[in-house]
């Protein structure tokens, strides 16, 4: 018997974190896909341009500003859908790179509320939209710091076990519903403004990043990464996948050609 053809609600993905990097890159594959890709985050200007791109494309697109850390903002934002078939938590990033011992509490807490309390937000909200799909499928974008620390990272480190256990936690919750819960970690991905942003627009330190690193990811290899998982077999759940450039062991084994 040939599998049923998926429904209309089930090719809507939601990406948080659209405006640029991961989450644009994510969105332009997706919608390459065949989904209907709905574009989310603070910087109306960014995904209104991106929307309008993918359409140009052929594809469809549409764009919602959105602060994820905002819960009520994000329940009024899911009552338009009444099933959607992806949610891709996206929104995240670090700040800083202080030791614990003169770290900032502010920056700490930023984290957790973009990287852990976004995400919580955006998938409370949107489950049952997901399960009423038949077919859904919640996206985590970890990283590689979700799973083993570094010095000077402690804060952004936190932030991402947190998620990496609501996911987890999450796959073990909702077993047996069809939805499934897909993580995605990457390690070192240069983007225009994730090192940036996290050293305050230092452009000095955020070179430094990625300094003698030939070949960091790039958005477009991560949003690879995950366009693949989310297109598996419905029946087809990537736990956890750990994608990092060659160059790069471990989050402290880097090879540098300096």
């Amino acid at each position: 018997m040939a599998p049923a053809a998926p429904s209309a609600a089930s090719r809507i993905a939601i990406i948080t974190g659209a405006s640029g990097g991961i989450g644009a890159a994510t969105a332009r594959q997706l919608a390459a896909a065949g989904y209907r890709v709905v574009l989310t985050a603070r910087r109306k200007d960014r995904i209104e341009a991106l929307a309008e791109e993918i359409n140009a494309a052929g594809h469809s697109a549409a764009a919602y500003q959105l602060d994820v850390t905002d819960r009520a903002a994000v329940d009024e934002f899911a009552t338009a859908f009444p099933a959607i078939g992806v949610l891709v938590n996206n929104a995240g990033g670090a700040l800083g790179a202080d030791p614990v011992a003169t770290g900032d509490p502010a920056d700490w807490r930023a984290m957790f509320e973009t990287n852990v309390i976004g995400t919580l937000n955006l998938t409370q909200a949107l489950l049952p939209k997901l399960e009423a799909s038949g077919d859904g499928t919640v996206v985590v974008v970890s990283s590689t710091a979700g799973l083993g620390t570094y010095e000077g990272g402690a804060g952004y480190v936190a932030a991402k076990h947190g998620e990496h256990v609501l996911a987890e936690t999450l796959r073990l919750e909702i077993v047996g519903r069809p939805v499934r819960v897909i993580e995605v970690a990457p390690g070192m991905v240069k983007t225009d403004e994730f090192a940036l942003t996290r050293f305050g627009g230092d452009t000095e330190k955020a070179a430094k990043v990625y300094q003698g690193v030939a070949e960091p990811l790039t958005a477009d290899d991560v949003a690879d990464t995950i366009s693949w998982a989310v297109t598996r077999p419905s029946h087809v759940n990537i736990d956890l996948l750990v994608v990092r450039p060659r160059a790069q062991a471990s989050n402290t084994k880097v090879h540098r050609e300096l």
